[in-house]
Order: structure tokens, then sequence, then C-alpha cells
């Protein structure tokens, strides 16, 4: 009798995530990726990424290896569509509340934007959001977002109490905030916050880095910068939101600063160059950044405006900040002016990916 995919030595479908689980049911109902990306919500490029951490994961082979693991462990049933067996109160098509974080503050249900009330409040959901399931007392919401200031003693369990009615899961009473001995917490994957997406593709970005595979690592710096909708936590108020501004504006910088650091290995000067510009104009201190647009203006023959923007930086600096450039900074201009490589920092095997200067 022929092994089906679900044997007793291989991983359950316990191993998977929620948006995992959704994935596997609907690959095993037939779906091509672009129609699994439909039913769930999901870019097209998740749904694959999904599938292959899915097949890793279990130890399956191949697509059809994933529908009959679909069908045995029961997340798919003939004629009946993706099942959610004990996944719990959300919807098969994953967490059907999403939270961004990285812009303005906003959430939405199953696509339906929900209303947060003022600042303040959607600063106490910011605050669960990137603690990234941990559960936070009253004392610490009350310092991540008012600081020193004494608000009301029962603030939190009102904001709170609103902040549920609002992020219940579809028709249910079931919010994605649940109380705890100690305090409040998101539920485990009933959620997706973008933050933690983001950090999800930087780390793919690093292993893709890290296997030679500079193309992808770039493909998955490019997905993490989308999620981006402008200043971080926009607005928000209290300690928490100011340290996690500058935490995710330079996550941001050096996520940018690593993708052309890619684009330039793989000679897209071009293509590195515009996105460098405009980051060196929005951040003009920032000497790792300007370095890398020296390299990609060298590299792309334009050795006069590389050395242009080297100018431009060291006058910025002594005149804002009253420091002379880096030595990172001076040891990319004397390279330049000496005609050879200014290979950037990074992972990357540097003999296998120095090219000389387009003439």
């Amino acid at each position: 009798m022929p092994t089906t995919a679900a044997t007793t030595d291989r991983p359950t479908a316990a191993v998977l995530g929620r948006r995992e689980r959704a994935v596997l049911a609907a690959v095993g109902c037939g779906l091509r990726d672009d129609e699994v990306a439909t039913a769930l919500a999901l870019p097209e490029s998740v749904v694959a990424e999904d599938l292959a951490r899915i097949l890793g994961r279990l130890g399956l082979r191949d697509r059809a290896a994933a529908i009959v693991y679909a069908f045995d462990c029961g997340l798919s049933v003939p004629g009946r569509g993706p099942r959610t067996g004990s996944a719990g109160p959300s919807s098969p098509s994953g967490p059907a509340v999403r939270i961004s974080l990285l812009g303005p503050v906003r959430a939405t249900r199953d696509g339906r934007p929900l209303n947060l009330g003022h600042l303040r409040q959607q600063a106490v959901l910011a605050a669960l959001a990137l603690s990234a399931g941990r559960t936070l007392s009253r004392r610490e919401l009350l310092d991540d977002v008012w600081g020193m200031e004494s608000p009301a003693a029962n603030v939190i369990p009102v904001y709170v109490y609103r902040l549920r009615k609002a992020l219940r899961l579809g028709d249910t009473p079931d919010s994605v905030i649940e109380h705890a001995r100690c305090g409040y917490r998101l539920v485990a994957d009933a959620v997706d916050v973008d933050v933690a997406r983001m950090e999800e593709l930087v780390s793919g970005a690093g292993a893709a880095e890290r296997a030679g595979e500079p193309a992808e690592a770039v493909r998955l710096c490019a997905q993490a910068l989308e999620l981006f909708r402008g200043e971080p936590l926009a607005g928000l108020p209290g300690p928490l939101a100011e340290l996690e501004r500058l935490r995710l504006t330079a996550r941001r910088i050096a996520l940018a600063r690593h993708k052309a650091e890619g684009q330039l290995r793989l000679g897209r000067d071009a293509d590195a160059i515009a996105e460098l510009f405009a980051l060196t104009a929005a951040h003009p201190l920032d000497e790792p950044l300007a370095a890398t647009l020296m390299r990609a203006l060298y590299l792309n023959g334009r050795q006069a405006d590389a050395l242009a923007v080297f100018d431009l930086a060291r006058r910025r600096l002594a005149e804002e900040l009253g420091v002379p450039p880096s030595r990172l900074l001076r040891r990319t201009r004397r390279l330049i002016l000496r005609g050879d490589d200014p290979v950037g920092p990074g992972p990357y095997d540097p003999a296998s990916t120095t090219r000389r200067r387009q003439p």
C-alpha cells in the first residue's frame, strides 16, 4: 500500500502558523498561487513563500504531496473548500485583522478599515502590537503611552474595552485582544502586524545573502520596504512611539541601503541611484547612505558626481554637527580618487562581486 503524505514520521500541521494552515488548505483544494492569493487577500509572492516554507517544515516533496497531505490531515475536504479545523476563532483566510504601524496607525478586518479612536487609544494598540504577543501590564502601558504624565486610573481598561469592540473577529464576541492575569496581549496568530511581517522579510533577505542569492535578497528587501507607508507610528504620542519611530526609521534606511548594495553587486547601478538620491535628500547626515550613493555613482561611471556627494556631506556635517566626515566616507572618497572598486560592506563575497568601473 503506498505511503501517503501524512506519514507518522512526518511533522504534523501543528508546526504551521495560522496563515500557513490556511494556505495549505487552499492549495489542498487545487487552487493555484494566484487563486490562493485572491481567496486569502495576500500578495502572490507571500503565498509562494508560505508554500515553500510549508513544504520544508512538513518534509513534503512538491505541491502534489501538499495536496495529499491537506486532505489526509483534514484541512481540505473534497467539494467543500478549505476547513479551519481547530485553528481557532479566525477565518480560514488567516488573520482577519491586520494592523499597520509602518505609517499612520490603522487596522482592517477582512479588508475593511476599523475605527481605532483617538491617538492615545491608538498608541495603546500600537504598544500591544509591538510586544509580539507578550503580556503588558497596566503599568507598562501607562509608561509606554503617557510616560511621566498621570492619566485617570481606569484609562487603560476603558481604552482596551473600546479596542476589543473595534477588533472583534467577525460577528463573534471574540477579539484579537485578550485579558491575561497580569495584563493584556494580542491573541497569538489572530492578527497580522506589518512590523512582524517586515522582520520576516528581512530575515529571509539575510538568509538569501548568506546562500549567495543576491537577486532574491534584493527582492525580499524591496517587499519589506513596500510595507512602509510614511513615517512609522506617525503622530502617535508617548515615549514608546517616539523610540519606535526612531528605530523603525533607522531600520528602513538600513534596509534600503542593503537593497542598494545588492543592486550594485548585480550591476543594477541605475536602479540603486534614484532611490539613494531620494533617501540622502531626506537623511542628509546619514554617512553610510552617502557612501553607498557615492559607490553607486562611481560604478555608473559618474566619478565627479560621486565626489560631489562627498563634498556636500562634508559641508553639512561641519555646519550642522561640527564634525568631519567619518572614516567610511573618507575611505570611499580615497578609493574613488585612486580608481579602485569601492566594495561595500555586507555578507557578500567581494572576490566574486568585484566589478570594474564602467568607461
